[in-house]
C-alpha cells in the first residue's frame, strides 16, 4: 500500500484517484472547486479543498511523507509548473505530472517533476497501432524501446510448435502467453502448437515486433 497525494480532480486526476484507491493505496484528493472535490469523496481516504499554488496550503499538507505525488492540473498550464516546484520545494519524494505538450513536459521536468504523462497523446499513439492494423488487437508500451503486443497467429506458424519455429532465436521475442475466446494461458511451453484462432500476448524490442506484425 502507497500513500498517494492527486492535485487536480479533472477527469485524470479523478480517475487516477479511484483506481488507486480501489487497489488498496491511502489517496488524498485535492482541488480549488468543492465540487470536484464533493465528487472524489467515496473513491478517496480523505480530500481536500485548496489552491496547489498556494505555499501556505502546500506546506501544511506534509507532502514529504507521501510516496507519489500526482499533478492533474488540466487546462492551466502555469497552475501545474507551479505546483510541481512547490511540491518539490516542500519534499515531495515522486512527482508524476500530466502534460498535453512536448514543451509543457520539457518545462515540468525543469521544475521538479520526476516523470511526465501525456494522457491524450498515449491513448492516442495506442488506439493508433490497436486499430491501423488488422493483426494487433491491443498494445502496451513499456519504455522507448520495448512494448508488449497482442497479435493474431502469422499464417505460417500455424501447425507448428514453438520449438519447431525458433521463437525466440530468429523473431528475437518472447511469448508472454496465447489467448483463446478471452481466457489467458500464460507462459506456453515450448510443445505449444499454434493454432489458427488464438492470439498471441508477445514482447519485445519495437523494431523487431514491427518487422513480424
Amino acid at each position: 500500500m502507497k500513500s498517494i497525494l492527486i492535485v487536480g480532480l479533472g477527469r485524470f486526476g479523478r480517475y487516477m484517484a479511484q483506481y488507486l484507491y480501489e487497489r488498496g493505496n491511502e489517496v488524498m484528493a485535492i482541488d480549488s472547486v468543492e465540487e470536484k472535490v464533493n465528487m472524489v469523496l467515496p473513491f478517496v481516504t480523505n480530500a481536500q479543498i485548496g489552491d496547489a499554488t498556494n505555499e501556505q496550503f502546500i506546506a501544511q499538507l506534509g507532502v514529504g511523507n507521501f510516496d507519489l505525488c500526482v499533478v492533474a492540473i488540466e487546462n492551466n498550464f502555469q497552475s501545474s509548473l507551479e505546483a510541481t516546484s512547490l511540491l518539490k520545494d516542500y519534499g515531495a519524494r515522486f512527482v508524476l505530472a500530466r502534460a498535453g505538450r512536448d514543451v509543457h513536459a520539457k518545462f515540468l521536468l525543469r521544475n521538479g517533476a520526476d516523470e511526465i504523462v501525456y494522457t491524450e497523446k498515449e491513448m492516442a499513439e495506442r488506439m493508433a497501432v490497436k486499430y491501423g492494423s488488422d493483426n494487433i488487437f491491443d498494445y502496451i508500451q513499456l519504455d522507448d524501446e520495448y512494448s508488449i503486443y497482442e497479435i493474431s497467429v502469422p499464417e505460417s506458424w500455424v501447425g507448428r510448435t514453438i520449438a519447431q519455429k525458433n521463437i525466440r532465436a530468429k523473431y528475437n521475442i518472447n511469448i508472454l502467453a496465447t489467448k483463446e475466446d478471452d481466457v489467458m494461458y500464460p507462459n506456453p511451453g515450448p510443445d505449444h502448437v499454434f493454432l489458427e484462432e488464438e492470439r498471441l500476448v508477445i514482447m519485445g524490442h519495437n523494431r523487431d515486433i514491427e518487422k513480424l506484425v
